[in-house]
């Protein structure tokens, strides 16, 4: 076995998958707000578009992917953020974010070379120091603070560690924190990343899930002014359009690291198949469920803060995506999420996305709108009871 698994672990999330199932076995309500999974329906019109993709003969799909599901990409791309793009030379489709993300430092890292380490904030998702790890590079996680916005700022790291970097990743609207970032931020970001020869990597995969009314949270992509030389962003339709299972992404940046992805990718063979990619092109294309969902999250969002505000339970950032982050009632998130589960409530304790989180819980709005009354009221039973604590 690669030692490098003993010492990892299981991922971090996964053993809540488990924990679900085996709750929910003997069939009693379980309100599950731990793993990022929306329940909201595939909208009908991308699964139409999947169904009609099915060719009669099954054939390997391409690493570089459909032009057409490219040129989507690049189009949303362009209304998005008002940015042209290359979809020959600056576009991959990829099977989520995820697994983009992952595997990046297989084309960027020298294992033997100086520039090993991958930079990114603490509490966040643990993939980005793991598939550095594994590429044969070095995880260089750096504590983030709700004094900060819970953002990286890299422009105020010790020059010998952004030197020893091959890739920052910075990550808004954020996950587990939900926080945003500005444009100016993105440039701050992107100047302290050039000056020590670092690749920028964004991983904006929650860019169009954010409240209402609220200005749309922007994109690197924006801040690099038509010059993409050492970006990379990643985006998703997991959660904009509701395609989880689907698996289906994409790698926007420099020709020369995307030329480098398609290098490595057909080695990997991680090429999303053709009906899921037409179901994509669909996806990409329409903005009205994307504003539909918005609507759905907004609803189960009201909802959750009200009771979390009411109760005296601190939240910070929760400004975007579906998650909602609290401070743990006596400091401790694990055992504030074991309480919970007492009560039949799945929370995510901090601490599953790196130590930086500990002290604080991750409620991915998960449940519908119906399944969040349920839970809060639940929830402000067992503080009225003294079953659980209420504020800090």
């Amino acid at each position: 076995m690669n030692p490098l698994l003993r010492r990892l672990g299981g991922y971090p999330l996964a053993r809540f998958q488990d924990l679900k199932l085996q709750l929910a076995a003997d069939g009693t309500p379980l309100h599950d707000f731990s793993v990022g999974d929306p329940v909201e329906p595939t909208p009908a019109f991308i699964r139409r578009a999947l169904v009609e993709g099915l060719d009669p003969v099954s054939q390997y799909p391409t690493a570089a992917g459909l032009a057409d599901l490219r040129g989507a990409i690049a189009d949303w791309v362009a209304r998005r953020f008002g940015v042209a793009v290359d979809p020959a030379t600056q576009v991959v489709p990829t099977a989520g974010s995820k697994e983009a993300i992952f595997h990046i430092p297989l084309a960027l890292v020298d294992p033997a070379g100086p520039k090993r380490a991958a930079i990114w904030g603490d509490p966040g998702y643990p993939v980005y120091g793991r598939g550095q790890q594994f590429a044969g590079g070095v995880s260089d996680p750096v504590r983030l603070t709700p004094a900060s916005g819970w953002r990286l700022e890299l422009g105020d790291l010790d020059p010998a560690r952004l030197d020893a970097a091959a890739i920052a990743w910075v990550n808004h609207p954020h996950n587990p924190t939900g926080a945003t970032a500005d444009l100016d931020y993105y440039r701050r970001a992107l100047a302290a990343a050039r000056a020590a020869g670092v690749v920028l990597g964004s991983d904006e995969c929650y860019v169009d899930v954010h409240p209402e009314g609220a200005a749309p949270p922007p994109s690197l992509l924006q801040a690099a002014d038509g010059d993409l030389t050492g970006v990379l962003v990643a985006f998703s339709l997991s959660k904009r359009s509701g395609m989880t299972g689907y698996r289906s992404g994409a790698l926007v940046g420099d020709p020369e690291l995307i030329a480098a992805q398609k290098v490595l990718r057909p080695n990997i063979g991680t090429a999303s198949p053709d009906f899921v990619q037409r179901a994509a092109i669909a996806a990409w294309g329409d903005e009205a469920h994307v504003a539909d969902r918005r609507r759905v999250f907004d609803a189960k969002r009201a909802i959750v803060r009200e009771f979390l505000d009411a109760a005296g339970l601190e939240v910070s950032g929760s400004d975007a995506t579906f998650y909602v982050w609290f401070a743990a009632p006596g400091g401790d998130d694990a055992a504030y999420a074991e309480a919970l589960l007492a009560q039949r409530i799945v929370a995510s304790p901090g601490r599953a996305f790196g130590p930086g989180g500990q002290g604080w819980l991750r409620l991915a709005l998960v449940p519908s709108v119906e399944g969040c009354k349920e839970a809060v009221a639940r929830w402000g039973d067992a503080i009225s009871s003294g079953a659980l604590p209420g504020s800090p």
